[in-house]
């Protein structure tokens, strides 16, 4: 799809309702997520953050996703890939604002050129200890991506023809930080395996376009 035609599209999941936490559970890893999550609200301890789901246009005029793969590092999330995105800060003055910021930050997109069209459903990392709050948005012109050294390794860029292909669902058996080897739900994407929490995220942002696309 064109991202003029997919633009005209987009709009409409403004006034839908969201897949919400089912289209995560299709893709998630555990079955104790809902229990974990349930546990953290009740402790009110974890840390927040936001991230950005963006569409853009590709130098042909296609419809383009773009997700980061993240540098290895002494952490849960070392060599996954992800969407831009981080932890909120104090000056940000609402999720939003977390979620702008930081993809200026890590790809280079500025803020003032992304619209925000959607706020989806909120999910919980257990191994970081996070609540994540996604976001959808789209910039108009095609971008001149700048990775932030530190923290992004490679950009990943997803043609949405690609991404909306049944054919990227996949089973990986992967050991995470509450089993090993085990068969998870993931997304083969560019060549790159995608699971956990960005695959949940994915989950609903496809429920939603499969309606318009």
């Amino acid at each position: 799809m064109t991202f003029l035609e997919f633009s005209k599209q987009i709009v409409k999941i403004e006034k839908m309702e969201l897949p919400g936490e089912a289209s995560h559970h299709k893709m998630a890893p555990i079955e104790r997520l809902r229990e974990l999550t349930q546990k953290a609200k009740s402790k009110n301890t974890a840390k927040r953050a936001a991230v950005m789901a963006l569409f853009y246009p590709s130098e042909k005029g296609e419809t383009n996703l773009i997700l980061i793969l993240r540098k290895t590092y002494k952490g849960v999330h070392s060599a996954q890939v992800g969407f831009p995105g981080g932890k909120a800060e104090p000056e940000d003055v609402d999720e939003a604002a977390t979620a702008l910021r930081e993809t200026e930050e890590e790809v280079g997109v500025p803020q003032q050129a992304i619209a925000v069209l959607k706020k989806l459903t909120e999910i919980f990392i257990p191994p970081s200890n996070f609540f994540v709050q996604p976001f959808i948005g789209i910039t108009s012109v095609t971008p001149k991506f700048i990775p932030q050294e530190e923290e992004v390794e490679a950009l990943i860029e997803v043609p949405l023809s690609h991404f909306m292909d049944d054919a990227v669902l996949i089973t990986k058996t992967l050991s995470t930080s509450y089993a090993t080897d085990i068969e998870v739900p993931a997304y083969l994407l560019n060549g790159h395996v995608v699971w956990g929490a960005t695959a949940m995220m994915l989950s609903e942002v496809r429920e939603l376009l499969k309606k318009i696309c």
